[in-house]
């Protein structure tokens, strides 16, 4: 009966439609994501500001350590998407992940630098456990062949962005007021971690019942023969695509975080591309190509919490009459549009869904890529103005915003709901890690490239030779700077183009 009887609460839970049409759960997890991102996206705009103002270091290292962060946060959830597949579901994962990140936020709020390398690392680790399992529980709303799903993770990315509107506002307004400080607005990210959890817990078993259940009580006891060869050939392709990632890994970078990345990359390919064949195979590799130009849109898309957080600080004029807008509001703009435009999205595609005309997911991405690249025309035209040595309007970041909101609800959702319909449904949680690894190796990009921003009053550097030559060249102005951003995001738009063909053949099996 343990097998049975959460698969039928599991079908109740996807047949309901009370919800604007979706399950009642979505709303559960609309909230308990929403308050995680408040969380995330507080501590975010104020992580390089704190660096750079508070601490007074220099910009390549705040964005280093920012991109070494943001990083880690999106690359964990690969291991934690694995220990939920197999171990200890999706569920378990999600509360053990929520109070490690909320314990995060308050040692954060602590002085000193040991808390603040401490507060770090508790909120990645706990983000592992937490990150790709609640967007997996969204994809388990929904039966297979459900045409409520891309919209249904569109109203899902409303949480989250409605999190991350509020979140740099509450946390920035602590960290930047005088009556308060940084340390308050680290705090306040905590508070909000556990208000999410609160939510969650009093819900759960009314509308997610059945949903995110552990393994060993859904899946694993209708087979227990079968899973259990099938975890012994995992474990073992595990290992040798880990070691002979690590070993690619140090050959190339010859650091330590690149051994731990080289090692979770080669291990997510061993375990999903050994383990899977046929048709299923061919899902993976789509997923993985798919990763790749993922990898771009969000190198550039990630420039919120950096170059263009410090545009705003040192560029851009804040001042609304006598009142100074603190300079992390400016990162709630995205999220803003995203809570406006979301609905609007949803309804688009459910409309184009209707009429057979909607675009394939592959081909939505590449527009997605399209719009980032447009929007960083705007700040390629106010950083030039910047250039001239005047604080510019804020409508230049505001207009990019815009654009780049066009391309993250064109590329985001969606790319949620194409892992969750893609991807074996033994390999569910860790190809949603796979997912997040392309954020992961994205946003240490981006916090590369972010090192190069430039600021006033900076004596030029030792010209470097090859790309971070031509990468720094671009950034002795803050309009050449944006301009790297066009140009990578127009290149990797026409690649995807090129590639929906492939995709489609790849993954004829599922509508997508």
């Amino acid at each position: 009966m343990l097998a049975s009887e959460p698969a039928s609460a599991r079908a109740v839970a996807n047949a309901d439609r009370s919800f604007f049409g979706h399950p009642r759960g979505l709303g559960m997890l609309f909230m308990t994501e929403m308050w995680e991102r408040f969380s995330y996206y507080g501590m975010r705009a104020l992580l390089v500001l704190y660096l750079v103002n508070a601490l007074k270091w220099d910009k390549a290292s705040a964005a280093n350590l920012y991109g070494t962060y943001t990083m880690l946060v999106y690359l964990t959830p690969l291991i934690g998407g694995y220990i939920a597949d197999r171990f200890i579901g999706t569920h378990r994962s999600l509360l053990i992940g929520g109070l490690i990140i909320a314990s995060g936020h308050f040692v954060l709020a602590f002085p000193g630098m040991t808390a603040f390398y401490s507060g770090l690392g508790l909120v990645v680790i706990g983000t592992g456990f937490f990150k790709a399992n609640v967007s997996t529980m969204v994809g388990q709303l929904y039966e297979k062949g459900d045409t409520r799903r891309d919209a249904g993770f569109t109203f899902f990315y409303m949480g989250i962005n409605t999190g991350g509107f509020l979140g740099p506002i509450v946390c920035g307004y602590f960290a930047q007021s005088d009556q308060f400080g940084w340390h308050w607005g680290f705090a306040a990210a905590g508070v909000g971690m556990l208000a999410g959890l609160l939510m969650y817990s009093l819900g759960k078993n009314t509308y997610l019942a059945g949903i995110g259940d552990a393994p060993t009580a859904v899946s694993r006891a209708a087979d227990a023969t079968k899973a259990s060869i099938a975890d012994d050939a995992s474990t073992r392709n595990g290992i040798i695509g880990a070691v002979a990632g690590a070993a690619v890994a140090w050959f190339l970078s010859g650091s330590l975080l690149g051994v731990l990345v080289g090692t979770i990359i080669g291990a997510a390919l061993a375990i999903t591309i050994l383990g899977t064949q046929g048709e299923e195979r061919k899902r993976v590799i789509a997923l993985f190509i798919v990763a790749f130009f993922v990898v771009f849109f969000w190198a550039a898309f990630e420039q919120a919490g950096s170059s263009m957080s410090l545009f705003a600080d040192k560029f851009t004029d804040l001042h609304l009459g006598s009142f100074a807008i603190p300079s992390t509001w400016m990162q709630s703009v995205n999220s803003l549009f995203i809570i406006i435009f979301a609905p609007v999205f949803a309804a688009l595609w459910l409309a184009l869904g209707k009429r057979k005309s909607e675009p394939s997911t592959p081909l939505k991405m590449a527009i997605g890529l399209t719009f980032i690249g447009l929007g960083f025309l705007f700040l390629v035209i106010g950083g030039g103005r910047a250039d001239t040595g005047i604080k510019v309007s804020p409508l230049w970041l505001i207009g990019a915003f815009l654009f780049h909101t066009f391309g993250e609800l064109c590329l985001s959702p969606v790319g949620l709901s194409y892992v969750t319909r893609v991807a074996p449904a033994r390999f569910a949680s860790l190809m949603m890690g796979v997912w997040f690894l392309a954020n992961a190796v994205a946003n240490k990009l981006a916090g590369l490239l972010a090192g190069y921003t430039p600021l006033p009053g900076e004596a030029p550097a030792t010209l470097q030779t090859g790309i971070g030559g031509w990468v720094q060249q671009m950034s002795a102005t803050n309009h050449g700077f944006f301009m790297i951003f066009v140009v990578t995001s127009f290149i990797a738009a026409v690649a995807m183009l090129l590639c929906v063909p492939l995709l489609r053949r790849l993954t004829r099996t599922v509508n997508v």
